[in-house]
């Protein structure tokens, strides 16, 4: 597949899901003008980032809010995207003991009360362990320090997600 050389609605169907629930970050990376650079699982990574560091505040905490919890309660999880779900699978977030699950959403709702946004972090390569332990150090943070990590962490999620795209990777941790 050859980014550059899509139209604005092919890039978008392709390219919208990268982000939980925000295709108009797709929009407007195509809208910005792809060229053979945007072929590159790098370049094209390199104009998603610039897009969401450039959008407004107001544009980059709808992306956060976009997010889903982690080892989300069954109802929630059912609203996770098919990326979010393989995601949380492949970290093993979905086979929590009781006591794990327990601490996920203690951490959650002490995170969210404290930041107003859902604990984002790139789970590949993680497992549950791991990810406590960055849950509740990053729940330390001052808020400015923690919305431009959450907006790292969710770059980072889509290089991963624009790496499957563009390999036909099977959406596996």
């Amino acid at each position: 597949m050859r980014p550059s050389e899509l139209g604005r609605v092919d890039f978008v169907a392709a390219f919208g899901q990268v982000f939980e629930h925000s295709p108009w970050i797709a929009g407007r990376v195509w809208d910005s003008g792809l060229d053979r650079r945007h072929d590159s699982q790098q370049g094209l990574y390199q104009a998603f980032r610039d897009v969401i560091l450039e959008a407004s505040r107001d544009e980059q905490m709808s992306l956060l809010l976009a997010h889903p919890e982690l080892a989300a309660a069954e109802a929630e999880a059912e609203d996770l995207t098919p990326h979010s779900r393989n995601e949380q699978r492949g970290a093993g977030l979905d086979r929590c003991r009781p006591d794990e699950f327990a601490e996920f959403q203690q951490l959650n709702e002490a995170y969210r009360m404290k930041f107003g946004f859902p604990f984002i972090v790139a789970v590949k390569g993680l497992d549950r362990r791991q990810i406590l332990d960055r849950f509740r150090s990053r729940l330390q943070n001052t808020p400015a320090t923690e919305f431009r990590e959450a907006l790292e962490q969710v770059i980072r999620i889509g290089y991963f997600r624009l790496e499957q795209i563009l390999t036909g990777g099977a959406g596996r941790r």
